[in-house]
């Protein structure tokens, strides 16, 4: 009898172990921008690299293999960042992506700079929209993005 109830106590708690390890994963929460900086500024175009912060909220560390975004400040289309990137995600801890940007400066230019003076704002809308590679131990899955927040941006922070 004994037996017994020590077996199912032993099959609950390791049920409960596999519930528990099994939630779903928590998204990433972005924190802040650094070094802002654009180089190689021409009629045609120009490069924007920005290293943005995130928090890792989940009990798992994961890396960051390759970013393919489509970038829009104030709806206006600013630019495209494709990379492969190593970037180690620390679980429960913040981390730095660094994105190089590829500005569409015909597509600014035409939109009357709306998306350059948007920059100078203080309150923008800003979005995401592409895929995200993630992964583990040398597997990695892509994920769809299609992120929106609105930010005190500046270039001069």
């Amino acid at each position: 009898m004994k037996l017994k109830s020590t077996t199912t106590l032993i099959n609950f708690v390791c049920i409960m172990a596999i519930l528990s390890a099994c939630q779903k994963p928590k998204d990433l929460v972005f924190k802040d921008y650094k070094n802002l900086t654009i180089e190689n500024v021409t009629f045609a175009n120009a490069a924007m690299k920005v290293d943005l912060i995130y928090y890792n909220p989940n009990n798992f560390g994961l890396q960051v293999n390759r970013t393919d975004l489509d970038i829009f400040v104030d709806g206006t289309f600013l630019g495209h960042s494709a990379q492969d990137v190593q970037v180690t995600v620390p679980k429960r801890g913040e981390f730095v992506l660094p994105l190089k940007i590829d500005l569409d400066v015909k597509n600014l230019l035409k939109n009357g700079l709306s998306g350059v003076t948007s920059l100078f704002n203080k309150n923008v809308a800003v979005r995401f929209l592409g895929s995200i590679k993630l992964g583990k131990a040398g597997v990695y899955k892509s994920f769809k993005v299609d992120y929106t927040t609105t930010q005190n941006f500046s270039m001069f922070k």
